[in-house]
């Protein structure tokens, strides 16, 4: 079947689920630890006579149970906690950075990563301004600089990112980066090939190569992230607009995008 006749088959039970704050409420809380109802009245910020009719219902249809004098979470209510969960983070962070999402080409980003971009909700998006025309990459050279290691996606490379990424591979930190093949072979001649020659006896610097279109530019560090991607009305690398977090979260979001890639290139010889 499909969602839509699902839905048409079930909408006043979705509905009666969906459309309570309280049961959504009390679902995700259970579904982190057991609560009792004084725990569940501080969370909601409602009365016992408000919570327990709610609490019933969910128990009619097995989703929380009752144990000594609270109440946990079921395996199917877990499951459908899951789901609520995933879609209050998707739907948190659409709506929070829209305007970045609907001016970029979202499809960019592999899709089982687009579909755990909640994972991004504590992030934070910095544009370039006519009184800062630069704010951007400022900051961007300024995670690079305080980084421990660096890892990179990129379909795009400018001279002065390569200069800053040099100081780093030449101070010891580990930078391992995957272009696409117009990249790569850009690398190969001037102004970039002197500088690669320069870098080859560094073994903490390695690139790697995607023989598959690159939509988007990626920079992951024990610190930081950050996430640039091209612009819709163009189709052209926004330069003067990224993502960052520094949140554990959308950080690990970023190294497991990274290592999607990764299996999927071949490391270049710098020889």
């Amino acid at each position: 079947m499909e969602p839509l006749e699902v839905y048409n088959a079930n909408f006043k039970l979705i509905q009666s689920i969906y459309s309570s704050r309280l049961k959504i409420q009390i679902l995700l809380s259970v579904a982190n630890k057991p609560k009792n109802l004084s725990e569940l009245r501080d969370i909601t910020g409602s009365t016992s006579q408000a919570i327990i009719p709610k609490i019933r219902s969910l128990e009619r249809l097995f989703l929380i149970e009752q144990i000594d004098h609270g109440y946990t979470i079921t395996p199917t209510g877990r499951i459908l906690a899951t789901k609520i969960g995933d879609f209050v983070m998707t739907i948190g962070e659409i709506m929070q950075h829209r305007e970045f999402w609907a001016t970029h080409d979202i499809e960019g980003i592999p899709q089982p990563f687009l579909f755990q971009i909640g994972s991004l909700i504590s992030s934070d998006v910095k544009y370039d301004t006519t009184d800062n025309m630069f704010h951007v990459y400022t900051h961007f050279v300024t995670i690079l600089k305080e980084a421990a290691y660096i890892h990179g996606i990129s379909s795009v490379m400018s001279p002065q990112v390569a200069d800053v990424l040099a100081d780093r591979i030449v101070a010891g930190v580990p930078v391992e980066l995957i272009v696409n093949r117009s990249v790569a072979e850009g690398l190969m001649q001037e102004p970039f090939l002197s500088r690669i020659q320069k870098l080859r006896p560094y073994q903490n610097f390695k690139i790697w190569m995607v023989d598959e279109p690159l939509h988007l530019g990626i920079t992951v560090t024990d610190k930081h992230l950050s996430l640039g991607l091209n612009n819709k009305a163009n189709a052209v690398y926004d330069s003067s607009a990224d993502m960052y977090s520094n949140d554990p979260q959308a950080r690990d979001w970023a190294e497991n995008l990274f290592r999607y890639y990764q299996s999927r290139a071949k490391r270049m010889n710098l020889e």
